[in-house]
C-alpha cells in the first residue's frame, strides 16, 4: 500500500457489514448498517501536541460518520483523526 496518514492521522480499514441476523435472516444491501469498528492499517507520525496512541494491527472502535472514506486498489478504506477514535478493542 502506498497509503501514508500524515500528521495525526489514522488509515482504518473497516469491518465487514453482518451479513445475516442472529436469527438467520439474510439482511439486504440497502439495511446494513455501517461498521463502527476496524483494523488499523496505517498511522501518521503525530504532531508536537498530539502523541499517536494506536498503532497498526489495533483493532478499533469510531464514531458512526467519523472519518474519509477513500478507495486503495479496490479496497475502501476510512481516514480520520486519531482522536475520533473512541476505544481500541
Amino acid at each position: 500500500m502506498n497509503v501514508k496518514p500524515l500528521s495525526d492521522r489514522v488509515l482504518i480499514q473497516p469491518n465487514p457489514a453482518e451479513e445475516k441476523t442472529a436469527g438467520g435472516l439474510i439482511i439486504p444491501d440497502t439495511a446494513k448498517e455501517k461498521p463502527l469498528a476496524g483494523k488499523v492499517v496505517a498511522v501518521g507520525p503525530g504532531t508536537k501536541d498530539v502523541q499517536m496512541e494506536v498503532k497498526a494491527g489495533d483493532q478499533v472502535l469510531y464514531g458512526k460518520y467519523a472519518g474519509q472514506e477513500i478507495r486503495v486498489d479496490g479496497t475502501d478504506y476510512l481516514i480520520m483523526k486519531q482522536n475520533d477514535i473512541l476505544a481500541i478493542i
